[in-house]
């Protein structure tokens, strides 16, 4: 059984409220008297559980590695304003869960005298904080276990500045708190470096991600932690918290979830109606362009088999008999390495000691090296850069987020139709507006 949720069952939280923001976990005692805070901390984790499928979605079907055939799903591929009518499957969930976990995080972090458990709470907080403002902008932000539901200052959105100076600032006291041993996949110095990296890398803080981010593949050895030799033994039920994975979320179908609908592993595979055949036709051209470059013919790109499902038209990268056991993988050192490949190439590194950070991701796909004396520029091993990230995360969530960091939507994605940065960013729940008084405002164009 996995341990992050063992307590949960005792915890007996209940929710009701006006908004989430002002949504207290009611226990046997009130928070003013609790000495102990493992439960909390644990209802911290469990509530940034249903963050993660609406987040897979986004990632991946808002961009060009998967498709949606229902309507009115296939909105997320016709970047107009009707996006609002998923709200209860996607958008509301995700935002729920997420200010659930900050919530209880606070609680942690005001009251726990454990420095470790208000280390990971702030890692928590920070990790929440940072999927709201990727997916909505600006939001509100709440610091208080006792927030007030009448407070308009509390529920006004704030800058995204504001909110990823929070960010930073959690993340960096998590960093000094936590141990860079993991255990039992819960938060550690390498997850709150490597967020913080990812932080600074979509900010544009390039100097800042590499220092993080190089602190993270220093202390890797020794935090065991590396690349595993094998792609595709990282993914798949059996090798949740492998020796690859920096941060997971853990899932268990043994553990009611909060999100109800179709799991992130689901999605993929082409198991729900609204999109039995999810892959998009680019993703497929994307794996064939880089067909002259295999080590081994008869094998291929070993990445290709594990990601694509040609005739099904769906991923199998993660594979349905673990079903709605599948842990998301929120941090992986490949990811890591090629976020500082990235880095390094933008604060002006050579291109061959940049491309050589790939060489290892390569080789363990069945692929040559880049040659740096003809991928030359900054802006070509940027290229190749963005291409190996697509073809090693596709699937994890992270697609569309690239594209918008990176301002390639519209160069990968534009061919068809221009499109408007205002969709960049998702809806915010109508629910939330409403249930604020419109303290809380919609996003542009929606």
């Amino acid at each position: 059984m996995k341990t992050l949720y063992i307590l949960l069952f005792a915890l007996l939280f209940v929710t009701a409220c006006e908004n989430d923001l002002d949504q207290f976990p009611e226990n046997v005692a009130s928070a003013d008297s609790l000495t102990e805070f493992e439960g909390i901390l644990n209802a911290a984790y469990f509530y940034n559980r249903g963050s993660v499928t609406p987040l897979a979605v986004m990632g991946d079907f808002r961009a060009d590695n998967a498709v949606m055939d229902e309507d009115p799903y296939d909105q997320f591929d016709k970047f107009g304003p009707d996006l609002t009518n998923m709200e209860e499957q996607f958008f509301g969930p995700f935002y729920t869960a997420l200010y659930k976990s900050i919530l209880s995080s606070n609680t942690v972090i005001e009251k726990s005298e454990d420095d470790v458990e208000v280390g990971e709470a702030k890692f928590l907080r920070g990790l929440a904080y940072f999927k709201l403002v990727k997916v909505f902008g600006p939001v509100s932000l709440n610091l208080s276990s006792t927030p007030s539901a009448t407070d308009e200052a509390l529920l006004t959105r704030r800058p995204t500045s504001e909110i990823y100076a929070q960010i930073i600032q959690d993340l960096s006291e998590a960093r000094d708190a936590l141990s860079a041993t993991i255990t039992n996949g819960r938060a550690s110095k390498l997850a709150a470096q490597g967020m913080l990296g990812k932080v600074h890398m979509q900010m544009g803080n390039f100097s800042s991600a590499a220092t993080e981010l190089q602190a993270v593949v220093d202390g890797a050895g020794a935090a065991n932690i590396r690349l595993l030799d094998s792609f595709p033994a990282i993914f798949g039920e059996k090798n949740d918290l492998n020796a690859e994975i920096i941060f997971a979320t853990q899932i268990s179908s043994s553990i009611t979830d909060e999100y109800v609908f179709s799991e992130f592993s689901e999605w993929s595979g082409g198991l729900d109606t609204k999109s039995l055949r999810p892959l998009d036709q680019d993703l497929i051209d994307a794996f064939d362009e880089v067909a002259g470059a295999v080590l081994d013919p008869t094998v291929g790109d070993i990445r290709r088999a594990v990601t694509i499902n040609e005739a099904l038209k769906s991923s199998p990268k993660f594979p349905q008999d673990g079903g709605a056991d599948h842990d998301f993988i929120e941090l992986r050192l490949a990811d890591v390495i090629l976020l500082l490949a990235e880095a390094n190439n933008e604060n002006g590194a050579s291109a061959g000691a940049v491309l050589g950070l790939l060489d290892p991701i390569r080789k363990r796909a069945g692929l040559a090296p880049l040659d740096p004396g003809t991928i030359n520029s900054q802006a070509m091993v940027r290229q190749a850069i963005a291409d190996e990230r697509r073809m090693e995360l596709a699937f994890e969530g992270h697609r569309w987020f690239d594209l918008v960091r990176t301002g390639t939507v519209n160069a990968e994605m534009g061919q068809q139709i221009e499109i408007d940065p205002k969709y960049y960013l998702f809806p915010i729940p109508e629910s939330e507006i409403l249930a604020s008084s419109n303290i809380i405002t919609q996003n542009d164009g929606y």
